[in-house]
């Protein structure tokens, strides 16, 4: 990507934070590009004899024999479980995800699986609301809205469309519009499109606490289940500097006439890309 004419089309401005969003995503794919750029063609010097086979190179040529992802490419990498063939394909995907923002301008619906970091452009959101009504931003959490079209040719007045969503151990219930248990021997389910709007609200409770109990001591529906998102099915990372960690990303509340426990035992939870 050619960040300086991206930069002159879409400028840092203090109403519109996605342009930054835009401008950092480029940043790190343009690194990602260049490693797997550069190691594939000194493998294939290093192949002809040209060059020193290194241990790095030798186990690029080691992983791509057996179709998985090589260590080199996944330091520079975002999470990801795929083996080589679905890697390159989601890869591709994500790219000609942000080219399509480049050439026609920012999208009503973000695909929210596509981008490197995600907090970021959920930041991104919130500073553009925060920046409209004059709140301060870490006063601010979403509310999440599921839609009931698969798309949207206009962006929201306020917070943002996001899709690409999928959802382990359930699946989203259109008719009764709540979450609902999944089909018989599927494991995965597509959640709809999601209204991401940033309110002055308390983030949602994801510390367990007892639920209400009726006379014959069975657990209560709340109405909703705190439901946590992941980058990957691992459902385990780590810390960065930032505070954020490398697999889990944020708890959406969706409806559910059911009590949080009973998706809990489940291991119900939305997923940002499948393994496969």
């Amino acid at each position: 990507f050619d960040n300086e004419r991206v930069m002159k089309k879409f400028p840092i401005r203090f109403d519109e934070s996605m342009n930054t969003v835009l401008a950092q995503e480029l940043i790190r794919f343009n690194g990602l590009i260049n490693v797997i750029r550069s190691s594939l063609a000194n493998l294939d010097k290093a192949l002809k004899g040209l060059v020193v086979m290194s241990a790095d190179l030798e186990q690029v040529s080691n992983a791509l024999a057996v179709g998985k992802v090589p260590a080199l490419w996944s330091k520079e990498s975002y999470p990801s479980l795929k083996p080589l063939a679905s890697y390159i394909r989601d890869f591709t995907d994500r790219l000609h995800f942000l080219q399509s923002w480049i050439d026609k301008g920012m999208p009503a619906m973000f695909w929210i699986s596509g981008f490197f970091f995600v907090h970021a452009f959920m930041t991104g959101a919130m500073q553009n609301f925060a920046r409209k009504y004059q709140i301060p931003v870490d006063t601010l959490n979403f509310d999440h809205f599921m839609l009931p079209l698969d798309a949207y040719d206009a962006a929201p007045e306020d917070g943002v469309y996001v899709y690409g969503l999928f959802c382990e151990a359930g699946q989203w219930d259109k008719s009764k519009e709540e979450l609902g248990e999944p089909e018989p021997k599927v494991l995965f389910s597509t959640m709809p499109v999601m209204h991401f709007v940033p309110a002055a609200k308390a983030a949602p409770h994801t510390n367990w606490v007892d639920e209400p109990r009726d006379a014959e001591g069975a657990p209560e529906a709340v109405g909703y289940y705190v439901c946590p998102v992941y980058n990957t099915a691992a459902r385990r990372g780590t810390l960065k500097t930032t505070g954020h960690s490398t697999n889990y990303v944020c708890p959406v509340v969706v409806p559910s006439s059911k009590p949080q426990s009973h998706w809990i035992k489940r291991g119900t939870a939305l997923l940002m890309q499948l393994s496969d």
